[in-house]
C-alpha cells in the first residue's frame, strides 16, 4: 500500500514537473518568436523590410517548430506556417500593405499560444 501511494505521488510530481517545463519552454520560444515578428512588422510598416528579413524569421520559426511540435497541435503549427509563408512572399514582392495584417495575426498567435496550452484547470478538465 505504501509503495503504491509512493509510486502515485512520484508520478504526480513527474507530471507536474513536465507541465511546468512545458509551460516555460513554450512561453520562451514564443517570446523569442514574438520579438522577431515585432522587428519584421516594424520594418514592414516602415517599408524597409526585404526578403532576407522575412526569410530569417521563417528560418528561425522552422528550427523552433521542430521542437515545439511535441507540445502544440499540428493545426496550430500549420496555421503559423501558412501565415508566415504568405508574409515572406508579400514582403519579397514589397507588397507591404497585405503583409501587415498577416504579421499582426502572427503576433497575436505568438502571444496567445503559450496561455492556451498552460496547465490550468480549465485546460485540463
Amino acid at each position: 500500500m505504501i509503495r503504491s501511494l509512493s509510486a502515485i505521488f512520484a508520478v504526480c510530481v513527474l507530471l507536474a514537473g513536465a507541465a511546468i517545463f512545458e509551460h516555460f519552454y513554450v512561453s520562451k520560444a514564443f517570446e523569442d518568436f514574438s520579438a522577431e515578428l515585432t522587428s519584421l512588422y516594424e520594418k514592414a510598416d516602415a517599408q524597409t523590410a526585404n526578403y532576407e528579413d522575412a526569410r530569417a524569421v521563417q528560418t528561425a520559426w522552422e528550427a523552433r517548430k521542430e521542437r515545439l511540435q511535441i507540445f502544440l497541435p499540428h493545426n496550430d503549427v500549420a496555421r503559423v506556417d501558412n501565415y508566415l509563408a504568405e508574409t515572406v512572399r508579400l514582403v519579397a514582392e514589397e507588397n507591404y500593405a497585405p503583409a501587415l495584417p498577416k504579421l499582426e495575426a502572427l503576433m497575436h498567435l505568438a502571444q496567445t499560444f503559450p496561455n492556451a496550452y498552460r496547465p490550468t484547470p480549465a485546460n485540463i478538465f
